[in-house]
């Protein structure tokens, strides 16, 4: 899904490019999923085993960056990526906390040095605070955790279990709407693109009960949006829908 077509010059592509941006998107994913699923299933030797090799991986990949700041900008992405993973299943399934993911960040922060802690920061910072910081980074990651979560609401077998993460995930989308006034509905509109196409995969399995709350997701949206917001949001969503649809047809 391209999402390149007129958004702004992102001043940290330098030092890590969309490719590299998208795979540290990725590899907070699937981090994020492993203390997830070995925390709730794992022994507790087994959990340190895992925590181990997790927080191994995280370190050497970020070792790997070409220099001092692109191993700090790639270590600020990837903590930056694991809080929000940790942030929205702690929001959408009413966690106070998760322990082996806060121990995770922790350690990987308390290896930096005072200097190497300071450039981390400023990146950290930078991503937060400007909204084209990182844009593909933040557009990767934002369409992963929205998606994840959308299919745990239409995983749910009755109305009651859907709501319970229906409202959080409302809640979420439009808090990053005010979050970022101006490059928000386009990571909104990616996602929401990203949930229209699974709805239309020939595969996909939908129940009444997740067909009925992603209806309610979108009319939730359409009510709390500005108009022209919304408008926005359903015209870039669509022009994504409709070249899936075309590459389809062209394929067959």
């Amino acid at each position: 899904m391209s999402t390149a077509a007129s958004l702004p010059v992102d001043a940290l592509a330098g030092l890590a490019n969309t490719e590299t941006q998208r795979l540290v998107a990725r590899m907070a994913q699937d981090i994020f999923s492993g203390v997830f699923r070995h925390s709730a299933s794992a022994e507790p030797e087994q959990l340190a085993k895992a925590m181990i090799e997790l927080e191994s991986q995280c370190y050497d990949w970020c070792q790997a960056g070409a220099d001092d700041e692109a191993r700090a900008l790639r270590l600020a992405l990837l903590i930056s990526g694991l809080d929000q993973w940790g942030l929205a299943y702690s929001q959408a399934f009413n966690l106070t906390a998760i322990p082996a993911l806060t121990a995770l960040l922790g350690t990987l922060r308390n290896r930096l040095e005072p200097q190497a802690e300071s450039r981390f920061l400023r990146y950290f910072r930078q991503i937060e605070q400007v909204e084209a910081a990182a844009i593909d980074f933040k557009v990767d990651l934002r369409r992963s955790i929205h998606l994840a979560l959308w299919h745990a609401m239409t995983a749910c077998e009755t109305v009651e279990q859907a709501q319970n993460i229906l409202k959080p995930l409302g809640g979420m989308m439009l808090a990053l709407d005010q979050q970022m006034p101006e490059l928000g509905w386009r990571l909104l509109a990616d996602a929401l693109a990203s949930i229209q196409l699974s709805l239309l995969n020939p595969s996909a399995v939908v129940s009444d009960v997740a067909r009925d709350s992603t209806q309610q997701l979108f009319e939730s949206l359409q009510h709390a949006l500005p108009e022209e917001r919304y408008k926005s949001i359903l015209a870039h969503s669509g022009q994504v829908v409709m070249a899936w649809q075309q590459a389809r047809r062209a394929a067959h």
